[in-house]
C-alpha cells in the first residue's frame, strides 16, 4: 500500500482539527446559550416523543450519532437529563444517523466542504472582533463547526485509499457464499469496523465500496450496515467509564437498544433485506441486487475491463462506467432504505417499551449499597470535562449533594451528645463523625479542583463569578463539617474531665439544634434550586439567623443564673456553652452560604 509516515501525520493533524472544532464548537454554543441551554434541553425532552425528535435532529445536524449519544451520556452524568430522557434522545439519535447515509446516497462523496465552509469562515472572524460577548460566541460557534467539517475532509483526504487498497478488505470475500452463517460473520464485520473506526457513516462508505468491487450482495451489505448500529455504541460506552452510575446506564441502555432491535431484524433478516430491495425498485432507484451479478459476470465474462474499472484508467464514457455508476446508486438507495426503515421500525416498537429499558438497565448496572457510595461524586467526573459552561452545572448539583451530606453530621454530632460516654456505641459513632468530616474534606479538594479545571476553559464573565461563588460555598460547608467534628473534640474533653450534663443543659442543647437544622434544611432546599432562589427563602434563612443568635445570647444569661443557683457546676456550664457556641458557628457558616446565593444567584435570576 501506498501510504507514507506523513500521509499518517496528516491523518493526525486532520483528527486534531476535527476535535478541536467540536470543543470550540461546543464551548461557543454554551457561551451563546448560557443557562438556556438547559432549560431548552428540558423543554426538548419533557415526554418520550420529544425527546425522540430531539435526538433525531441533533443527530441530522452533527451527522454522528455516537457525538450525540456522547453528548446524552453526559447530561445525564450532569443530572441535566433523567435516564428515561435518555432513552427517547438515544432512539432519536438512532433514526437521524440514517440522515448521514442518505447524503452519501443523494449526494456521493463529492460534496466541495470548502464551498460553503470558507465563506463562513469569513463570516466567523467578523463576529470574533465585535464587543459584545455573545456575538463573539457566536463567532466561536461558526469558528469551531468550520474546523469541524474541515477537519472531516481532511481525514476522508489522508484516511487510507480503501478503494485504491482493496486487499484491505479483500479477504471477506471468501466468507460471502456460507448462507446465513455469511450473514453472521458480516454482522460482526460491521459490529468490529465501525466500534474502531467510530463511525457507522464510514462504514456506510466501506460497504458500498465492497458491493461496487462485486465482492458482497446486497444482503451481505445490509448485515454489515445493521452490525454497525451495535458497534457505534462503542463510543458512549467509553465515554461513560468514568462518569456515574446514571452515565453507566444511558451507555448501556443504548447497547441493549440496538441489540435487540439487531436480534428481532436477524430473526427476519433475509425476508426483511428482500422487502428493503422491492422498496427501493419501487420507488424507481433500481434494483440494489443487480450490481453484485452485474460485476460478477463481468469478473467472469470480461477480466480486463473489470481489472481497468477499478484503476480508473477507463474513460467515463466507457458503458461499464455508466452502468457501475448507476447501479452504485441504488445500493446505496438500498442501504439507505434498509438502514431507515430498520431504525424507524425500531423505535416504533421500542418507544413504548421505555420504563422497560430503564428498568432493565437499572438492574444490569445496579448502584452501590448506600454506604459504599455514601460520599462518592454523584455528578462531576474528571473523564468528562469535555463541555467547561455546561458542566458548571454539574458542579451545582455536586454542591447540593455534598451539602446534604454534611447536613447529616449533624444529626449525628446531637445524637453523639446523647449516647452513653466510653460506650461501644459511643466509639462507633464518634468514628462515624469523624470519617464523615475526613472525606468531607476530599470532597471539597475533588470539587474545587473541578471547579478550577472548568475555569481553565473558556467562560464566560458570568460563568466565572458563578465559579468564584461556589468555590465560596464548598468552603463554608466543610467548616460546617468541622464544626460537627469540633462537638465531638468537646464532648471528649468532657469525659476527660470527668463532667456530667443534667436534663435542663439537654434540653436547651436539643432546642438550639431544632434552630440550627432548621437553617440547614433551608439552605440544602436553595442550593438545590440554585437556579431559583427566591427573595422569600433568603429571607427566611436570615430571620432563623437571628434566632439562632438570640437563643444563644439568652442561654449565656440563663448559663450564669444556672451556675449561680447550682443548678449544674461551672464546668458544665462551660463545656454547655463551648457547644452552644460551636452550633452558633454552624449557623454563621450558613448564613454565609446564604450570602453568597444572594449576591451571586439570586440577583443574577432577579436580572432575567
Amino acid at each position: 500500500m501506498d501510504y507514507s509516515i506523513l500521509d499518517f501525520l496528516c491523518l493526525l493533524g486532520a483528527v486534531g482539527l476535527f476535535l478541536y472544532g467540536m470543543k470550540v464548537m461546543s464551548e461557543g454554543l454554551q457561551k451563546a446559550a448560557g443557562d438556556r441551554l438547559r432549560n431548552i434541553l428540558s423543554a426538548m425532552t419533557r415526554n418520550r416523543f420529544t425527546g425522540l425528535l430531539t435526538g433525531c435532529a441533533i443527530t441530522a445536524l452533527i451527522q454522528s450519532s455516537s457525538a450525540s449519544t456522547v453528548m446524552v451520556v453526559s447530561f445525564v452524568n450532569a443530572g441535566l437529563m433523567s435516564l428515561a430522557q435518555s432513552m427517547a434522545v438515544i432512539m432519536g439519535a438512532n433514526v437521524g444517523t440514517t440522515f448521514t447515509a442518505w447524503i452519501i446516497a443523494l449526494f456521493g462523496f463529492k460534496v466541495s466542504i470548502s464551498s460553503f465552509i470558507l465563506p463562513l469562515i469569513a463570516v466567523a472572524v467578523v463576529l470574533l472582533l465585535m464587543n459584545k460577548s455573545k456575538t463573539k460566541s457566536v463567532g466561536e460557534f461558526l469558528i469551531g463547526f468550520s474546523f469541524l467539517f474541515m477537519g472531516l475532509d481532511l481525514i476522508s483526504t489522508y484516511v487510507p485509499d480503501l478503494q485504491n487498497n482493496p486487499e484491505m478488505f479483500a479477504v471477506l470475500r471468501n466468507y460471502a457464499s456460507m448462507g446465513f452463517t455469511s450473514v453472521l460473520i458480516f454482522l460482526l464485520v460491521g459490529l468490529a469496523l465501525t466500534a474502531v473506526i467510530q463511525s457507522s457513516a464510514a462504514t456506510f462508505a466501506i460497504t458500498l465500496i465492497m458491493c461496487t468491487k462485486g465482492w458482497i450482495d446486497f444482503p451481505l451489505a445490509c448485515a454489515l450496515v445493521l452490525g454497525s448500529n451495535i458497534g457505534t455504541t462503542i463510543t458512549p460506552i467509553l465515554a461513560s467509564l468514568s462518569g456515574n452510575v446514571a452515565a453507566k446506564r444511558a451507555s448501556m441502555g443504548h447497547l441493549l437498544f440496538n441489540f435487540l432491535g439487531t436480534i428481532w431484524c436477524v430473526a427476519i433478516f433475509i425476508p426483511f433485506a428482500d422487502f428493503n430491495a422491492w422498496l427501493t425498485e419501487a420507488i424507481g432507484q433500481g434494483n440494489p441486487e443487480a450490481l453484485y451479478a452485474y460485476v460478477t459476470n463481468l469478473e467472469l465474462t470480461d477480466p480486463d475491463t473489470y481489472n481497468h474499472l477499478f484503476d480508473n484508467s477507463l474513460p467515463a464514457s466507457h458503458p461499464a462506467v455508466k452502468q457501475v455508476a448507476q447501479m452504485q446508486m441504488s445500493v446505496s438507495f438500498g442501504l439507505s432504505i434498509f438502514h431507515t426503515t430498520f431504525n424507524v421500525v425500531n423505535v416504533m416498537i421500542m418507544i413504548w417499551l421505555t420504563n422497560v429499558y430503564v428498568k432493565i438497565v437499572e438492574w444490569l448496572v445496579p448502584a452501590k449499597n448506600r454506604d459504599d457510595e455514601e460520599f462518592n461524586l454523584k455528578f462531576i467526573s474528571g473523564g468528562l470535562m469535555n463541555a467547561a459552561e455546561l458542566n458548571i452545572a454539574q458542579a451545582e448539583k455536586e454542591i447540593a449533594v455534598y451539602a446534604e451530606r454534611v447536613g447529616r453530621m449533624i444529626g449525628m454530632a446531637q445524637d453523639l451528645i446523647h449516647t452513653k460516654e466510653k460506650s461501644e456505641d459511643y466509639n462507633s459513632l464518634l468514628s462515624r463523625v469523624e470519617k464523615y468530616e475526613d472525606i468531607s474534606d476530599r470532597m471539597e479538594l475533588e470539587i474545587a479542583h473541578y471547579l478550577n479545571r472548568c475555569a481553565e476553559g473558556r467562560l464566560s464573565n458570568e460563568g466565572k463569578l458563578r465559579i468564584a461563588a461556589m468555590l465560596t460555598i464548598i468552603s463554608e460547608i466543610e467548616s460546617i463539617a468541622d464544626a460537627c467534628l469540633g462537638i465531638g473534640k468537646i464532648l471528649n474533653r468532657k469525659i476527660q474531665a470527668g463532667v456530667e450534663f443534667n436534663e435542663e443543659i439537654y434540653r436547651n442543647i436539643d432546642a438550639m439544634y431544632v434552630y440550627v437544622k432548621e437553617a440547614m434544611d433551608m439552605m440544602i432546599k436553595q442550593l438545590q434550586h440554585i437556579e431559583n432562589v427566591s427573595g422569600k427563602s433568603l429571607s427566611d434563612s436570615y430571620n432563623k439567623e437571628r434566632e439562632i443568635n438570640n437563643f444563644r445570647n439568652s442561654l449565656r444569661g440563663v448559663n450564669v443564673e444556672n451556675i449561680n443557683n447550682k443548678h449544674y457546676e461551672y464546668q458544665a456550664g462551660i463545656y454547655f456553652m463551648d457547644i452552644i457556641s460551636d452550633l452558633e458557628r454552624t449557623g454563621d457558616y450558613i448564613i454565609n452560604v446564604v450570602d453568597t446565593l444572594r449576591d451571586t444567584f439570586q440577583k443574577r435570576n432577579a436580572e432575567k
